[in-house]
């Protein structure tokens, strides 16, 4: 039985400050297309730097995971992103207007809560469920973490913590399915040991540290002077141990919370592999770097077995839902630098058109004349102006306005295209269109293979009378 992706029904806000920064920051998710993941956007920043949730983009794993991209940074993302691996999420665009997400009280929970609020939506696509067929490994002998993905019908996560401590001792967590998330997993709170909250508050950080958003477990006695310091730092007057145990003798939610929570920090880090798992990970002593790094060997093998199917099937004689004479009605180019003869498929997030190369196209006489190459910059040319069909189809008079591209990033050429190739392009939102910026991905395909891909960035500008004849819209 195939299963659809799904997103959320309305965007919702969750606020609070930023664990080490200090700093107040709201993170707002919104509903997302089909195929387009997790992703942050930046909207503090001039550009708002969309920074995908994938692993190839973790810079940095040293007090939590750390996403960057195209000038933008966010810190401290796997609690939100468990959360949405546990509410059974496919598709969410989070805004964020700071460098770090809100640890609230150092659990999922709070994150549940608000995306249960505004509720679930199924969308049109299927769902990819990655099937793993033999065992994977992992190891780092200095950290003495252990890693083992078997093969499951289900994602499945078994955790052991051993931290050489008679406090916390050897713990045990498991998690038989993603339903079980919100009840077992989603409330427990991170935990560090008194000795590295002394480190972290010695070098300035965890400026955002409070005795609410994380469990601190003391293994040894604590002078009057030590408690003395800690309630400065945290203005909390009470703070107090009774012995060896937990700082302010903090109710657990669990006996083993602290192994429940390290199996919340796999299931977010693990979100960045990119697609939903059919595996059991079995992790011995698991932290942020060993999660990542294990998550890059998933990722790769994903992309393996992605790589074997043919999920592309276009048919350049497609029948067309606009032919030349239609298009020429939405964008104002003409020949010969018109580069779209049909558009074959449109929809609110993509479209799909071709071009048949011919030997009487302008540039075979001048671009390697003795085996004509069609240019590389013309290609990406085509991309856009298949791209400007699916921005000015938004507006209701795509006569009056023009689409000029403002940056284009990724751009890759595989395959020489020439004279007889007939070249499909597919242009797809990556986010939703937004104060009439539209950012799309670009993919040029010669018979379904990938001959040419881009990232775009384009706006949808008004135009009137005389000045639309005189403006020279770029389409690259």
């Amino acid at each position: 039985m195939s299963i659809k992706q799904r997103t959320l029904q309305s965007s919702c806000t969750v606020s609070g400050v930023g664990l080490h920064t200090g700093k107040t920051v709201n993170l707002t998710f919104h509903p997302a297309p089909e195929n387009h993941g997790f992703k942050f956007r930046r909207i503090d920043l001039p550009e708002q730097p969309v920074i995908e949730a994938d692993v190839d983009n973790v810079t940095d794993t040293a007090r939590g995971t750390t996403l960057e991209k195209n000038g933008g940074r966010v810190s401290t993302v796997e609690h939100a992103l468990a959360a949405l691996m546990g509410c059974d999420l496919d598709n969410v665009l989070m805004d964020i207007d700071g460098p770090e997400v809100p640890i609230i009280d150092g659990s999922a929970w709070p994150f549940v809560q608000a995306l249960e609020a505004v509720g679930f939506v199924e969308q049109e696509a299927e769902r990819y469920y990655f099937e793993l067929k033999e065992n994977l490994s992992y190891e780092d002998p200095v950290k003495k973490v252990e890693m083992l993905a078997v093969p499951q019908d289900e994602f499945r996560v078994t955790v052991m913590v051993d931290y050489n401590s008679e406090i916390l001792g050897t713990q045990h967590a498991s998690m038989y399915k993603i339903d079980e998330f919100k009840e077992n997993i989603a409330r427990c709170r991170t935990f560090v040991f008194i000795h590295e909250l002394e480190a972290l508050l010695q070098h300035n950080l965890i400026k955002g540290g409070d005795l609410d958003n994380a469990i601190v477990l003391v293994d040894r006695e604590l002078p009057a002077e030590k408690l003395d310091h800690l309630r400065k730092v945290f203005n909390k007057p009470n703070v107090e141990v009774k012995g060896r145990g937990v700082l302010n003798n903090t109710q657990l939610h669990f006996y083993n919370e602290p192994a429940r929570h390290k199996l919340l920090d796999i299931v977010g880090d693990l979100a960045l592999v990119g697609v939903h798992m059919k595996v059991h990970i079995l992790a011995a002593r698991p932290g942020h770097a060993g999660n990542v790094d294990f998550a890059r060997k998933l990722k790769a093998l994903v992309k393996k077995e992605r790589s074997k199917k043919t999920e592309v099937n276009y048919d350049p004689q497609a029948p067309a839902i606009f032919d030349v004479r239609e298009i020429m009605k939405i964008l104002p180019h003409r020949q010969p630098f018109l580069m779209v003869d049909k558009i074959t498929e449109i929809s609110e997030t993509h479209v799909v058109g071709v071009k048949n190369i011919t030997m009487t196209e302008f540039w075979t006489q001048g671009h390697f004349p003795d085996e004509p190459i069609m240019p590389g910059v013309l290609l990406v040319e085509a991309m856009a102006q298949t791209g400007g069909v699916l921005c000015l189809k938004t507006v209701p008079d795509p006569e009056n306005y023009q689409t000029y591209f403002l940056k284009m990033e990724g751009v890759k050429f595989k395959q020489k295209v020439v004279p007889g190739d007939s070249c499909v392009f597919k242009l797809e939102l990556i986010d939703p269109i937004r104060r009439g910026l539209c950012h799309m991905k670009g993919t040029t395909y010669v018979n379904n293979k990938v001959v040419a891909e881009a990232d775009m960035l384009a706006q949808i500008v008004k135009v009137r009378g005389i000045e639309k004849k005189e403006a020279q819209p770029a389409g690259v």
